[in-house]
């Protein structure tokens, strides 16, 4: 594990500077992981980072899809999952989420915690930590096992 470093978002207009950090950052690591309790900014954070890449589609939280493919101007998709209702690792194998993972496009994941034992072995961590005073403290991490490709 690699520690990239802590940001602070104290509102909704450090959004975009706080997107375009967590995407230098992340460099070519392409699925990431977004940790934190409900309501802590995971899918307000994914708008930004979305908007940042000139996704066209509307974005939204996958919450009973399970998974949303969107489509950025220069015609690359990246896919969107929230597993934050499934019963058991299941269905999101029955989904695919092996082929997603694999497919070298962004995969962004919401309650990664619920799938544990199906992600990769190499991804970009980011965990949500909400404030006393309401501003989100988040701690970045590439997680990566040597030589896996």
């Amino acid at each position: 594990m690699v520690e990239l470093g802590v940001l602070t978002c104290r509102g909704l207009d450090e959004l975009p500077t706080v997107a375009q950090r967590i995407i230098e950052a992340a460099q070519d690591t392409r699925v990431w992981l977004f940790y934190g309790e409900m309501g802590a900014g995971k899918t307000t954070l994914i708008k930004a980072l979305c908007h940042e890449w000139e996704v066209e589609d509307a974005v939204s939280s996958p919450t009973f899809a399970l998974v949303n493919e969107y489509q950025r101007a220069n015609g690359e998709l990246l896919y969107h999952f929230d597993f934050y209702r499934i019963e058991d690792e299941a269905e999101a194998v029955e989904i695919g989420v092996d082929e997603y993972f694999y497919s070298q496009r962004h995969c962004l994941v919401e309650w990664p915690a619920k799938i544990r034992n199906l992600l990769p072995e190499t991804y970009l961590r980011i965990d949500f930590q909400v404030n006393e005073d309401q501003s989100r403290t988040l701690s970045l991490s590439r997680h990566e096992q040597p030589g896996y490709v």
